[in-house]
């Protein structure tokens, strides 16, 4: 055997002993690295003929291709060993049953939304629809809202592309507009009573839906969720608003012996206005007061822009967060848990 022979074989030994690919790197450059078997080699041609260099180098890279298929083939040899290792620690039992899809459900808010649609329902409410992106008009000019209102500023409310200067659109600031254009079309629809002097049939709605306003932390989003109800009719009385919405709260929070309060408040579409407090006698919540609602007997100007003689038509409207009912309803503390996405709070309501 010669040298070359002999380097090839050393060169295998080394590399077979290696248990780990850091150990394979130190191995290879003991004969491939700058300082290697076969660099020194491979200077040593220098001081030979033009006729030798060429007998000698071709020895010597036939011995160096050699070194380099062993090093791959022990690189791949612990590579291979690497991943049967790993196959064999993470071994799955494929007898076993297989994880099942949750089964989904409706979010919280959601339950809130079908539990006020269902309750009003009782009462003979009917239930509005209309456009998230709204006409200046709708959302505030029909609702009696001043021009310099802070409301209308874009501190307050997100503007969108479209409309005019004078007649903006932007993303509803509550779902007041839809009670608007429910009452226009339901006066439109009875127009020829209307003409004969005779009594239109009562308007009875509530309109719930997502509304936007400029505002963020634990208990504020720039999207959120309300409800407002709205009864028109030629005999209806802020005694009738006192007993539905008193009815709806112990009915919502299936108690019977909760309190409300009617604070004296403004708003530009009701006169007279009020803030509606409810009181809990039990639980961790008993003895606080908690808004819950903005309310009042529906403003002449807003009668209206519906289409109605005020001298004729009376009623009233509220307005309140199925948000912040909700949040009341099972406990939560923080408006944003509501929104995160997070399965491990929302699985708690299915």
């Amino acid at each position: 055997m010669n040298e070359l022979d002999a380097l090839v074989d050393s060169a295998r030994q080394g590399f077979e002993q290696a248990a780990t690919p850091a150990d394979l790197e130190n191995a290879k450059a003991v004969f491939l690295g700058k300082s290697g078997r076969i660099t020194e080699l491979m200077k040593g041609l220098a001081s030979l003929s033009i006729d030798e260099k060429k007998a000698r180098g071709a020895v010597i890279n036939q011995a160096k291709q050699a070194i380099e298929a062993a090093l791959n083939a022990r690189r791949q040899a612990l590579a291979d060993a690497e991943l049967d290792a790993q196959l064999k620690a993470e071994a799955l039992d494929v007898t076993l049953a297989g994880r099942q899809a949750g089964q989904g459900g409706l979010h919280p808010v959601s339950l809130t939304l079908e539990r006020i649609e269902g309750i009003f329902g009782s009462m003979g409410f009917d239930v509005a629809q209309g456009p998230e992106i709204e006409s200046d008009w709708f959302n505030f000019t029909a609702l009696n809202t001043p021009e310099d209102h802070p409301a209308r500023s874009m501190h307050d409310t997100f503007y969108v592309e479209g409309g005019t200067a004078t007649a903006p659109n932007l993303l509803r600031t509550h779902t007041s507009p839809m009670q608007i254009r429910h009452a226009v079309q339901h006066v439109n629809a009875h127009r020829a009573l209307l003409d004969a002097g005779e009594t239109m049939p009562e308007i009875r709605v509530i309109a719930p839906g997502r509304t936007y306003r400029v505002d963020s932390d634990a208990t504020h989003s720039p999207m959120f969720h309300q409800c407002e109800g709205l009864w028109i009719g030629a005999n209806v009385s802020f005694k009738d608003l006192k007993v539905v919405f008193t009815d709806f709260c112990r009915t919502f929070f299936e108690s019977d012996d909760l309190v409300l309060r009617f604070r004296p408040s403004f708003f530009p579409f009701t006169e007279p206005s009020a803030e509606i407090d409810i009181q809990f006698q039990s639980g961790p919540l008993a003895g606080r007061w908690l808004e819950v609602a903005g309310s009042g007997q529906v403003h002449p100007n807003v009668v209206r822009n519906m289409g109605l003689d005020p001298e004729k038509y009376i009623g009233f409207a509220f307005g309140m967060g199925p948000d912040r009912l909700t949040m009341l309803r099972y406990g939560v503390n923080d408006l944003r848990l509501f929104f995160d996405g997070d399965i491990r709070f929302l699985s708690q309501f299915q």
